[in-house]
């Protein structure tokens, strides 16, 4: 089992065309995710990677029968490029694209809940999700981890490979890249609920970092609705206060948003938090090792 990406997923690529979008529709394909064909409205009615290229989104899924789109286009566009995806009513729609301007997101995002929230938003600034040996969309590697039985939702691309690597030998049943940005479409907490209600995830990986209070709230999602074990990093114990670190949203004020204050937030609710991230594959480890 996996959440939101399964094997059957047909996947088109806004933006295919790209340098971006062509490498890593390359990589998803090398990965057997079912990519289907691109989108650009400046190329409909081409071959691009052996693959169609569409004028729209909405053409790209009465050709295809898509149902994820992954979006490899410049900032500036991409405000335009998912609001086309979500008038299409695709029902997932993975945002790669990095500095998208906070105001692009948080008007597509709330265009999208406008339209009923019948496109699951991921991203921006993300690396996509990934359900091993199933399928990929984004930018996940695709080669550094097994299937398995253990749920991912991460704010942090770097931190979602390095756990999958380091606990490769128990493997995913599906990574989630959130992204790091001020405003992001799937939260920590949607991505606990599935991997709640996923009877292929027998135990959650949470991956957080300074800034906001997503952590802090997912503590109390946690709290009165995960039942299945869940251990969490959260990266930037060491970070300076008042500087922007590394994400936009990854930002200190005070006491509020520190690393400290979210491993407290979680600890209370029973979650295992670790120093490092090998020390957090070592929680779960044991976790898995004790089922």
């Amino acid at each position: 089992m996996a959440i939101w990406l399964t094997e059957n997923s047909k996947i088109i690529v806004q933006g295919m065309t790209g340098a971006e979008g062509t490498k890593h529709t390359r990589r998803m394909l090398a990965a057997g995710a079912r990519v289907v064909g691109g989108v650009n409205a400046r190329k409909a009615g081409t071959v691009h990677e052996g693959l169609p290229v569409f004028g729209t989104v909405a053409e790209a899924i009465e050709k295809t029968g898509a149902d994820v789109s992954v979006v490899f286009v410049p900032p500036a566009f991409t405000k335009d490029a998912v609001r086309e995806a979500i008038d299409a009513e695709i029902p997932l729609c993975v945002v790669i694209t990095e500095g998208v301007p906070v105001h692009d997101t948080t008007e597509f995002w709330a265009y999208a809940v406008s339209k009923g929230n019948k496109t699951r938003i991921i991203g921006p600034n993300c690396p996509g999700i990934a359900s091993p040996g199933a399928s990929n969309a984004g930018i996940i590697p695709a080669d550094i981890t097994t299937p398995g039985r253990i749920g991912l939702v991460s704010k942090s691309g770097t931190l979602t490979y390095q756990l999958m690597y380091e606990l490769r030998d128990y493997g995913f049943s599906t990574a989630v890249g959130i992204g790091g940005d001020p405003v992001i479409g799937t939260t920590h907490i949607d991505a606990l609920q599935a991997f709640q209600d996923d009877p292929g995830t027998d135990a959650i990986v949470m991956i957080g970092e300074i800034g906001g209070d997503a952590e802090e709230r997912a503590a109390a999602f946690i709290e009165q609705h995960v039942t299945k074990p869940v251990v969490a990093y959260v990266a930037g114990f060491t970070a300076p206060e008042g500087k922007t670190m590394g994400h936009a949203g990854a930002i200190v004020s005070g006491s509020a948003g520190t690393a400290q204050a979210k491993k407290e937030a979680l600890e209370k609710v029973g979650v295992r938090v670790g120093r490092t991230p090998s020390e957090t594959a070592r929680l779960m480890r044991e976790i898995m090792q004790s089922r």
